[in-house]
């Protein structure tokens, strides 16, 4: 699995719409998995995902928003660590166990349907 990456393009954007216009292009890109809007002055796309392409996806703004965005910073995201949790200590009581733990729901089972099933002969002719 490739690591995810953190990328950051600066893109000149006025207002709301060309954020949101951003955003979407961004959002198309491929192996994108969250864009957001970041800086002081709301300038800078920051996109994370796995496998994506930050010179393509530097061209593409360009290339649909029709002005000059720049690479700011290609990083790769670390996973957070988690904290080991510690088992607990006391078994619950076997009074809790029969009446608390059981299932209270049965179980639910889905069949596959087929709404328009295939045509064993051509319609046409």
């Amino acid at each position: 699995m490739p690591p995810q990456m953190k990328i950051v393009v600066k893109v000149p954007m006025h207002c709301d719409k060309c954020r949101t216009k951003a955003l979407k292009i961004a959002a198309a890109a491929h192996g994108v998995s969250k864009v957001s809007i970041e800086g002081a002055n709301k300038d800078h796309v920051e996109v994370i995902g796995d496998d994506v392409d930050s010179v393509c996806l530097t061209r593409s703004l360009r290339k649909k928003l029709g002005c000059s965005c720049t690479i700011i910073k290609v990083e790769e995201v670390k996973p957070a660590v988690k904290p080991e949790k510690k088992p607990a200590t006391s078994a619950p009581s076997a009074s809790c166990v029969q009446y608390c733990c059981t299932p209270q729901f049965r179980p639910m089972y889905c069949e596959l349907v087929h709404e328009y099933p295939e045509p064993t002969t051509c319609s046409i002719m």
